[in-house]
């Protein structure tokens, strides 16, 4: 089939911009003529592309993920699938696998590093070293994930640089995690291999990074958004430099992706070549994507643009057909396969939470940052109720607990200071990155309504307000819907709306909470077997 489109072209190696008639034929780019006349708007180049993305993250499984990306030109993303691995280990990797494939889009998925992230947490699943060997194998495996366990790659961990073995064997890349590495520590974690990081926080960390060899990935998620303090960075490493997500929830999906880092950047005084060379070009090279880039030849995989300071994307095209068109993603809905889930834990009650105590007491506090994975060593004095410790509602300083959902336990519980919910609770089975179940609440009785709708559909996340409980069920792992995602989004956003009328003062405070256990980043988290201190790897007292 031949499509011909008199657009002006965006030739981003050549820096240069002039009005051309393309024919794409049998899928490929035939041929590219400069033309002699103007033509208005109609911007084409190639698609954005998503350079480090947990699409389980969006709490839609890729089919579903890729037909509301397209809408905003995204035609690839770079896909880390260990938050299903760590609850259904190779299985989940597959079910990945497998639904991505299921339609028009460019999923590279990569083979899981960390999983479990660490010992100090109880996940679903282990892949190890022979696993990790056997994923890399396949051609449909791109590259080795996020080394979230930098201690153990400067400790020399075997297993762990195995792994590492395994990616250099196949010649995949290995993706980093190393969030405020610097030094001598930042030289030997890159001299292993790592060849990526999207977890700088400061405009100088990603220098230091960028001077160590490193590719930094510029992150704008729904939780971590870093693009303020590391965009100007691409006046002089856009070469260097790619932009993603990371964590993307479905109502800031259905709003934008990728384009709307590319405006930002451009309002931002950024050269708008470099900004597509970030958002187009180096992923391709650096993870060797099978994606075309407008040169005669390639794959006709492109995005018609109506301009080049919106982004706002009117065509997305790939492998020569139209899968998005003014905001209607074109791609059909495929019959989603059967869930898979592991889930075993029994309902826990108003008890279950309750810390008993009567003395006064100062103790250790996650301090939350809006809009970061990184959290504060904080602390508190707690005055105890009837013999109780309960959530300081005025202070701020609410209760956290997490719930091992693989096995029966007893929660983990600790405090937390800076959601702001001045009544109900919040719980979710997305708990990176073993994801458990993880609630905040301002009362025991709240807390064990929100954590045993959550046990009771075998994942979601619910809200419990003025002891009305909500839920939006995952039935995908405990990660996933398999609903389109406008459904999904909608959902969400009531769930989100209701906890902020609660008081909740977050942008985000579901994605926030998700990472409320993630051990790997400092300073201080909870998992299902207590409080960690991320800067010392070591549980810490109450």
């Amino acid at each position: 089939m031949k499509h011909i489109f008199k657009v002006n072209l965006v030739d981003i190696p050549a820096r240069n911009i002039y009005p051309a008639e393309v024919l794409v034929e049998d899928g490929l780019i035939a041929r590219i003529t400069e033309l002699d006349e103007e033509i208005a708007g109609r911007y084409m180049c190639p698609g954005f592309v998503d350079a480090h993305v947990h699409i389980e993250s969006s709490m839609l499984i890729p089919s579903e993920f890729a037909r509301a990306a397209v809408i905003h030109g995204t035609v690839a993303t770079v896909s880390d699938p260990h938050e299903i691995a760590n609850v259904c280990g190779l299985e989940g990797v597959r079910y990945m696998l497998d639904n991505g494939a299921s339609v028009p889009f460019r999923f590279c998925f990569g083979a899981p590093s960390c999983v479990p992230a660490t010992v100090f947490e109880t996940a679903g699943a282990e892949v190890d070293a022979a696993m990790v060997e056997s994923l890399l194998s396949d051609k449909r495996i791109g590259y080795l994930t996020e080394v979230m366990n930098y201690p153990g790659v400067l400790a020399g961990d075997a297993e762990l640089l195995k792994k590492i073995a395994s990616a250099k064997k196949y010649n995949k890349p290995v993706d980093g995690h190393a969030p405020g590495l610097l030094g001598a520590d930042l030289l030997s974690y890159v001299s292993a291999g790592i060849s990526t990081d999207h977890e700088c926080f400061t405009e100088a960390e990603a220098l230091e990074k960028l001077n160590a060899g490193m590719k930094i990935q510029i992150r704008e998620g729904s939780a971590a958004r870093n693009l303020d303090a590391l965009v100007n960075l691409l006046h002089d490493h856009s070469e260097r430099m790619m932009f993603c997500s990371d964590d993307k929830h479905p109502d800031n999906l259905i709003e934008g992706h990728i384009n709307k880092l590319c405006k930002r950047a451009v309002e931002k005084g950024i050269d708008v070549f470099k900004v597509l060379q970030a958002a187009c070009v180096n992923p391709v090279d650096h993870y060797h994507l099978n994606l075309g880039l407008l040169a005669v030849g390639d794959s006709a995989d492109f995005v018609i643009l109506s301009d080049l300071e919106c982004f706002d994307v009117e065509e997305t095209w790939l492998a020569g057909k139209q899968v998005a068109a003014f905001g209607k993603s074109l791609i059909d809905r495929v019959p989603a396969p059967a869930p898979i889930n592991n889930f075993s834990c029994l309902p826990k009650s108003a008890d279950d939470f309750a810390l008993y105590g009567s003395d006064s007491k100062t103790i250790n506090v996650i301090e939350v940052e809006d809009g970061q994975l990184v959290t504060r060593h904080g602390k508190a004095t707690m005055e105890p109720v009837e013999d109780r410790y309960e959530s300081d509602i005025a202070a701020d300083v609410l209760k956290i607990a997490v719930i091992n959902r693989y096995q029966d336990a007893a929660p983990a519980i600790a405090f937390i200071r800076n959601f702001g919910l001045k009544k109900g609770a919040l719980a979710s089975s997305i708990a990176h990155d073993s994801h458990n179940i993880v609630v905040v609440g301002c009362d025991d009785t709240s807390i064990s309504l929100a954590v045993n709708a959550v046990i009771e559909a075998r994942g979601g996340i619910s809200a419990v307000i003025d002891g009305k409980v909500e839920l939006l069920e995952l039935p995908v792992a405990g990660l996933m819907s398999a609903e389109p995602a406008e459904w999904v989004a909608a959902r969400y956003a009531s769930l989100d709306a209701q906890v902020k009328a609660a008081g909740c003062t977050l942008k985000a405070p579901y994605m926030t909470l998700s990472f409320m256990a993630l051990l790997v980043i400092p300073e201080l988290k909870l998992s299902d077997k207590g409080l960690f201190d991320g800067r010392h790897f070591s549980f810490i007292d109450l």
